[in-house]
């Protein structure tokens, strides 16, 4: 992790119990799911030949060994979804105002559903309103398609987000 906290000393949040889908009607493998908050919330992540659960929110937090659901950055309900218009938002809550780490919090939201959701989905990322400092300036940034794909050539960025996303194995 980072040195120089910004964030000496989080809040630590119980993480919240994970709820188990029951609608099981559909049996039909080729039928279209609807995806709605819950599993944008709990996305499933495919690693190679072990399939490892890991979800948006287990994404850790760049400075501390706690998810960003612990630090209620990530909420349930900071996430919207609109199946039939393939449109998601998520919203989250920086721990402090000046936390430099946001953009990096953004951009290991994004990089998570760009790989979990089927691409035709607009994925909006943005910080919540009166959260951060320099929060419009954040908000343009993390929904550029330009400035996130060069921000995505940045090896260093690319494996501070790696970090981030991977299993904490807690």
């Amino acid at each position: 992790m980072v040195s120089g906290l910004i964030n000496e000393n989080p809040t630590v949040y119980e993480r919240k119990e994970r709820r188990v889908r029951t609608d099981s009607t559909n049996t039909d493998e080729f039928s279209v799911e609807p995806i709605d908050q819950l599993e944008i919330f709990d996305i499933l992540f495919f690693d190679f030949a072990i399939v490892n659960i890991h979800h948006i929110r287990d994404i850790r937090d760049p400075e501390h060994p706690y998810s960003l659901e612990q630090l209620k950055v990530l909420t349930e309900d900071s996430v919207e979804v609109d199946d039939l218009k393939s449109y998601v938002r998520v919203t989250f809550t920086p721990t402090v105002e000046h936390c430099s780490m946001a953009t990096i919090i953004g951009l290991s939201v994004r990089v998570k559903l760009m790989r979990s959701l089927p691409p035709r989905y607009k994925i909006d990322i943005r910080v919540a309103p009166g959260s951060h400092a320099t929060e419009a300036a954040l908000n343009k940034q993390l929904n550029d398609k330009e400035r996130v794909a060069a921000a995505l050539e940045n090896p260093n960025l690319v494996e501070m987000v790696d970090e981030c996303l991977s299993p904490s194995f807690e």
